[in-house]
């Protein structure tokens, strides 16, 4: 265990961030004046100990304020690393955002010196980091003067600088076409699954205990999907009043949990409840995530055709037949392809496809004979995920099962995913980092140029509300710069309870942000 002794209550989460992805394998906590997290360190064998201290202008001789870190290793880490080192940097504690950064890099020029590493991504720690060089854009700053700003100020390498300057540029094309401001995406949760994957921390939950309560689930939704309707012509109506005015319907998204274990009949419910009350007709891209190839059959492929399904998701998450074995999915490397060909012949012109690299016991040669097998299947998106492990995945809540296993990312892996997107003529469109994710890596999402994902951009990027209906859906309401979010409950059993209150949430926020 690594103890971060910090004087304030500010920046837990950043610092917390920049030390792990030093310190990958070892557990980080920080303690503050406010919490000092007895629980989580009595007993501990403590590694190494970090303290940041913030000095108020009045404090130091040097009359300004200033941020003091030091780094003492206790015992030998995962890591190598040398002890005694300390680093000083002026701030201006009246401005956070410069503070943030004083207190980043000071930080790492610590790290950095005592572990000898540097990192790829610099100190930068938010999951979107596109949105940088994305704002910069919009200001008008030139391409030599956002590089030189990430070098100077985040310490970012070069192929980093390079992919989200190429994602920005390629997400601002793609909004540039789009009236995102007056529009709006919905996001449909099914929440069910065949089997949970020992990565999985989405709310998601074993078909064979809720088959039964499936229709009482689509029940709940139509409630939602009406009011979801009503809000949208009632804002049509107050436009001629001077209201907001109507907001038409860009994208729609399918996903779970594996919205594919719904019967035919049922996905066809659903996609009837869904053109019965929403006006579909301006919608650009509908998306059903099916998942798990397991759960893909001809006659569900023919509902999806039905409805003028314009893009669909088939994810393998790996092409090796003993880790799927070892991650509980379920199904087979050869009902993949199976599912893949099957929607390419039934008309299916935009897929996606999901892999995972760092998962338990693979090598690079194993991902590599996975990429050749994507190959040979040509998708026309792929997500490339590096594993995160929360706290929710059954990998990390029976860690003792997995203990023994060989769970490693490198950049040799994920400049090899990169490489064959590029063979594949597959470009960067968006990207996000998470929380510990294996290697301190980022997640990619690669397209044929005219099949990127709308709503994959539209969420990341947050430039558009997103309504999300179902157990544990977000709702996030963008009114720029501002945005306020609205969660349903995660728990099936309380969503079908509570649906009109999860309905009421989204009301009130609407009056309240003058939306109704």
């Amino acid at each position: 265990m690594i103890i971060i002794n910090n004087n304030r209550n500010d920046f837990e989460y950043d610092i917390h961030s920049l030390v792990k992805a030093f310190f990958p394998p070892e557990d980080v906590v920080v303690i503050t004046p406010e919490n000092p997290r007895t629980d989580q360190v009595s007993g501990k064998d403590v590694l190494a100990k970090i303290d940041i201290i913030f000095q108020e202008a009045s404090e130091t001789q040097a009359g300004a304020d200033s941020i003091r870190c030091s780094f003492e290793r206790l015992k030998e880490l995962h890591v190598e690393s040398l002890t005694g080192y300390s680093r000083e940097a002026e701030a201006d504690f009246s401005d956070r955002r410069v503070t943030k950064d004083a207190l980043k890099q000071c930080l790492y020029h610590l790290l950095q010196e005592a572990t000898g590493q540097n990192l790829p991504w610099g100190s930068l720690t938010g999951i979107r980091p596109a949105k940088i060089p994305m704002k910069m854009m919009e200001e008008g700053h030139s391409d030599d003067e956002i590089r030189a700003h990430m070098k100077e100020t985040y310490f970012t390498s070069d192929p980093k600088i390079d992919l989200c300057m190429t994602v920005a540029k390629k997400e601002r094309d793609i909004l540039n076409r789009l009236d995102a401001k007056n529009g709006y995406s919905l996001y449909v949760g099914i929440p069910f699954c065949p089997t949970t994957c020992a990565y999985c921390s989405f709310t998601s939950y074993p078909l064979a205990k809720w088959a039964d309560r499936v229709d009482e689930y689509l029940d709940a939704l139509e409630k939602e999907i009406r009011f979801t309707g009503a809000y949208f012509d009632k804002a049509a109506a107050n436009a001629k009043t001077g209201g907001p005015g109507r907001r038409h319907l860009d994208t729609v998204y399918i996903g779970g949990g594996t919205p594919t274990t719904l019967l035919p009949a049922q996905m066809d419910r659903l996609l009837t409840m869904l053109e019965t009350h929403l006006d579909l007709s301006g919608v650009l891209e509908f998306t059903v995530e099916g998942g798990r190839p397991d759960s893909i059959t001809r006659e569900k492929l023919e509902v999806l055709r039905a409805h003028q399904i314009s893009r669909i998701s088939i994810n393998p998450q790996t092409m090796q037949q003993k880790t799927l074995d070892l991650i509980g999915r379920r199904h087979t490397v050869a009902q993949t392809k199976e599912s893949f060909l099957l929607a390419r012949e039934m008309g299916f012109a935009n897929i996606n496809m999901d892999l995972i690299v760092g998962l338990p016991e693979e090598t690079i040669a194993d991902v590599e004979d996975t990429l050749k097998q994507i190959e040979e299947l040509a998708p026309d998106n792929l997500t490339i995920h590096s594993l995160a492990i929360k706290r929710a995945a059954r990998l990390k809540m029976q860690q003792e099962d997995f203990s023994g296993m060989h769970m490693e990312n490198t950049w040799e892996t994920i400049a090899l995913t990169a490489a064959y997107c590029q063979k594949m003529g597959l470009e960067p469109y968006y990207m996000y980092r998470q929380k510990n994710m294996a290697g301190n890596f980022e997640n990619v999402g690669y397209a044929r140029p005219g099949c990127e994902g709308l709503y994959n951009i539209l969420i990341m990027e947050e430039k558009q509300t997103i309504m999300a209906l179902g157990a544990g859906a977000i709702t996030k309401f963008v009114l720029d710069p501002q945005i306020e979010r609205v969660e349903n409950v995660k728990d099936i059993t309380n969503y079908l309870e509570r649906t009109d209150e999860m309905i009421e949430r989204k009301r009130r926020k609407m009056e309240e942000l003058g939306l109704i």
